[in-house]
C-alpha cells in the first residue's frame, strides 16, 4: 500500500485527501457497481505528477483508479474493485492547451468540460460533436475515451471519432503519444512546422489509441487528447418528423444519412423529448419523433439550407412524412437549443423521477425496434411503466450502426423501486445480449455477457495488459481483468 507522505512528496500535502467524507464520495456512485472505499484521493496538476504517481504505484503495487469528470457519476467504472486503491482525480488538470481553426482541432487536458471546450471554440468559429446534452460536469477527454456517441452522424466516420491523438502514461510508468503526435519532434516543433495532431494513426501503422478507449482506465491514465471540431454555421435550422410508429421512421432516417443530408440527427421517444424539453406533458407528443438540423456555412448559407430542406422533402413524401419546425406545439428550434450545449441542471435524465439507470449498446438502426419490443416486454414484467422507460436511438458512423439507449427513470429515495428498477436492469441486459444486442462499453456485469461470447479477446486483451499494466496496478477488477 502507498504511503501518504510519498504521494505529497509528489503534488504536495494540498493535493491528498485522506477524509472520510472525500474518500466515500468515490467509494460508490449512482449505478449498481458496488465498490470499495479508496485508501485516498489524490489531484496531480500536469503530467510530470501523473507519471510519478504511476511510478509510485508500481514500486508499491497500489491500485490507482484514474477519474476525470466529477461528479454525478453513474456508471461504476470510477468505483475502485479493490481495497485501499487511490484515486486519480484528473480533474484539476483543466487546460485547453491548443485550438488550431485552420485545421479543425483542439487539444484539451482531462479536467475540461464540454462547456468550457464549446466556450473556446465558438470564439475560434468552430463548434464541438458533443453527446446529447451532456452532464455540466462531463470531461471531454472522459467521453472520447469512452466512445460516447456525437449527435452528429455526418462527421462520424471511425468508431474513434472525433478524439485524434493522446498522451498515455501506460501502467508501466512509460509516457507515449499516439498517432502525428507520436513525432518526430516535441510538439512545439510539430505546431511550427504546421503539423496539428490530427491523425490518429501511428506511430507507423498502429492505432495505439483504440487500445485505450473503452479500456475504462486499466491501460493507463491520459493526460491529454486531441479532439475534431466542425465549423459553426451560419444558419442552422431544426426539424421535428413525428410518428405513432417507429419502423415509419426508420427508412426515412436511412435514406437522409446515406445522402450525409443533415448535421445534427437522432430518435427520441416522448419519454426522454419531455425530460429534455423539461415539460410534463409527455402524452401529448407523438410516441415517436425525428430530430434532425440542415446548416448553411460561410459560403451561400440560404441557399445550401433551401436545397437540402427540399431534398429531404422529397425524401419525406416517398415514405409518406412530413418534417416540420414543430410537432404539437413543441419548436424544433427550442429543443436544439438545449442539446447543442450541456444540460442544464438537473441533468435532463433526472427530472422524471430524481434518478436514472441506462442500457445501451450497439446494433443498426433496422434491429433497432424489435430490441425495443423486448426491452419493452421486460418492463413489464417487472412492472415499469412506459412512462418510465426512456428511449433514445442514435445513427453512428453516418447510419452504418446505431447506439441504442434506454434510459430507465427510477426515484432513488423508493427502495422499493430501485430493488425493481435494479432486477430489471439485470434481466434486461441478458435477455438483449442474448438477442444479438452488441455492448461494445461494458460496466459491471455486462462484461461477463460481453466478454463470455469472446474468450479469443479475452486471452489478446490479457496479454495487452500484461505488456502496458504488468504489475495490473491500473483500475484492477475491470471489464475482463
Amino acid at each position: 500500500m502507498v504511503k501518504i507522505e510519498d504521494l505529497a512528496k509528489i503534488v504536495g500535502k494540498k493535493q491528498v485527501f485522506t477524509g472520510e467524507q472525500e474518500r466515500s464520495a468515490y467509494k460508490d456512485d449512482a449505478s449498481f457497481v458496488g465498490g470499495k472505499m479508496p485508501q485516498c484521493v489524490v489531484r496531480p496538476r500536469n503530467t510530470e505528477e501523473v507519471q510519478k504517481i504511476v511510478r509510485l504505484a508500481n514500486d508499491t503495487h497500489s491500485a490507482l483508479v484514474p477519474c476525470s469528470s466529477k461528479g454525478p457519476r453513474t456508471r461504476g467504472d470510477t468505483v475502485p474493485a479493490v481495497d485501499d486503491a487511490v484515486i486519480v482525480d484528473l480533474s484539476g488538470m483543466d487546460a485547453i492547451v491548443r485550438i488550431d481553426k485552420r485545421n479543425k482541432v483542439a487539444m484539451v487536458e482531462p479536467g475540461v468540460s464540454f462547456g468550457a471546450l464549446q466556450e473556446a471554440a465558438q470564439g475560434e468559429g468552430l463548434r464541438v460533436a458533443m453527446p446529447l446534452a451532456p452532464r455540466r460536469t462531463k470531461s471531454v477527454v472522459g467521453s472520447l475515451l469512452e466512445r460516447e456517441p456525437t449527435t452528429m452522424p455526418k462527421y462520424h466516420w471511425d468508431m474513434s471519432d472525433p478524439m485524434c491523438c493522446i498522451e498515455v502514461i501506460f501502467g508501466t510508468g512509460d509516457l507515449f503519444r499516439t498517432g502525428a503526435a507520436a513525432g518526430p519532434g516535441t510538439l512545439e516543433e510539430q505546431w511550427a512546422s504546421g503539423q496539428a495532431q490530427k491523425s490518429p494513426m501511428g506511430p507507423s501503422q498502429t492505432d495505439w489509441a483504440k487500445v485505450i478507449q473503452g479500456a475504462q482506465g486499466t491501460m493507463g491514465i491520459v493526460t491529454w487528447a486531441s479532439v475534431k471540431l466542425e465549423l459553426m454555421p451560419r444558419i442552422e435550422k431544426a426539424f421535428f418528423v413525428g410518428a405513432r410508429e417507429l419502423d415509419a421512421l426508420i427508412e426515412f432516417t436511412f435514406s437522409i444519412q446515406r445522402a450525409k443530408l443533415p448535421d445534427q440527427c437522432l430518435i427520441l421517444n416522448r419519454v426522454d423529448l419531455s425530460a429534455i424539453l423539461g415539460e410534463g406533458a409527455v402524452k401529448e407528443l407523438p410516441p415517436w419523433v425525428l430530430f434532425y438540423t440542415i446548416s448553411g456555412y460561410e459560403h451561400f448559407p440560404e441557399e445550401r439550407v433551401d436545397y437540402i430542406e427540399k431534398d429531404i422533402g422529397e425524401l419525406a413524401a416517398a415514405t409518406g412524412l412530413s418534417p416540420g419546425e414543430g410537432v404539437n406545439g413543441t419548436s424544433a428550434q427550442k429543443f436544439l437549443s438545449l442539446v447543442e450545449k450541456p444540460s442544464e441542471e438537473p441533468y435532463w435524465k433526472s427530472r422524471p423521477a430524481g434518478g436514472f439507470q441506462d442500457i445501451f449498446f450497439l446494433t443498426t438502426l433496422d434491429k433497432a425496434p424489435g430490441f425495443i419490443r423486448l426491452m419493452e416486454a421486460e418492463a413489464g414484467k417487472h412492472g415499469v411503466s412506459e412512462e418510465g422507460l426512456g428511449v433514445y436511438l442514435q445513427p453512428i458512423q453516418q447510419g452504418r450502426a446505431c447506439h441504442v439507449e434506454f434510459t430507465l427513470m427510477v426515484d432513488p429515495a423508493d427502495a422499493d423501486q430501485v430493488t425493481t428498477v435494479e432486477k430489471l436492469w439485470q434481466a434486461a441486459g441478458e435477455s438483449l445480449s442474448d438477442g444479438g444486442a452488441f455492448f461494445s462499453r461494458p460496466y459491471g456485469s455486462w462484461s461477463d455477457l460481453a466478454y463470455s461470447k469472446c474468450p479469443d479477446t479475452v486471452a489478446a486483451l490479457r496479454k495487452v495488459k500484461g505488456i502496458l499494466d504488468p504489475k495490473g496496478v491500473m483500475n484492477p477488477g475491470k471489464l475482463c481483468f
